[in-house]
């Protein structure tokens, strides 16, 4: 579900704070998949992160109150979520266990790019393990949820030249372990 225009957000932020459930299942349904991007970042499991992505939605509701509705309510949310990801992080037992492999998709044209897809998100997945959890979240929020660095700052709470080099930081550090890999062939 695409985002909604920042009236509309308004609109069904408000309804969600008046106690209406299916306006706040309305803003679940939109910002899912990228608060579960998020707290995938920060996990690296896929069963760990929707527990975290469904504890941040919990969260959520039950702060609605305290949300500032004069502010855009995406950011409110990705702080919630990674913070609620940090916070499971930090709590769960030191436990090892193997990646899930990516669900196939029926879309997908053929099978050999899926394979493809598949062996970039695992090659680059395993890449991302090499970065400090700052960095990591840094660069999701940056490159994969197309946040800016001062919308960055703000979700996590820190400086924008922080988030900044954070992102430059990951970056270099993934070059070289991603070098050599194109599609169509790695």
């Amino acid at each position: 579900m695409p985002d909604p225009s920042p009236e509309d957000e308004r609109a069904i932020v408000a309804r969600a704070r008046t106690g209406d459930r299916e306006a706040f299942g309305s803003l679940v349904d939109i910002y899912q998949n990228a608060v579960r991007r998020v707290t995938r970042a920060v996990l690296h499991d896929a069963e760990e992160a929707d527990d975290a992505a469904q504890d941040a939605f919990l969260s959520a509701l039950t702060k609605l109150a305290q949300y500032d509705p004069g502010r855009p309510f995406r950011p409110w949310l990705m702080r919630i979520a990674a913070n609620m990801a940090i916070d499971r992080k930090r709590r769960r037992h030191v436990r090892r266990g193997q990646p899930l492999a990516p669900e196939a998709h029926s879309h997908e044209p053929s099978p050999q790019l899926h394979a493809e897809r598949a062996a970039l998100r695992e090659k680059l997945e395993e890449a991302m393990t090499h970065l400090p959890e700052r960095y990591r979240v840094a660069l999701v929020l940056y490159d994969v949820e197309g946040y800016s660095h001062p919308e960055i700052a703000e979700i996590l709470g820190i400086p924008v030249g922080t988030v900044r080099s954070a992102v430059f930081h990951a970056r270099r550090t993934l070059r070289p372990l991603l070098e050599g890999w194109r599609e169509g062939g790695s």
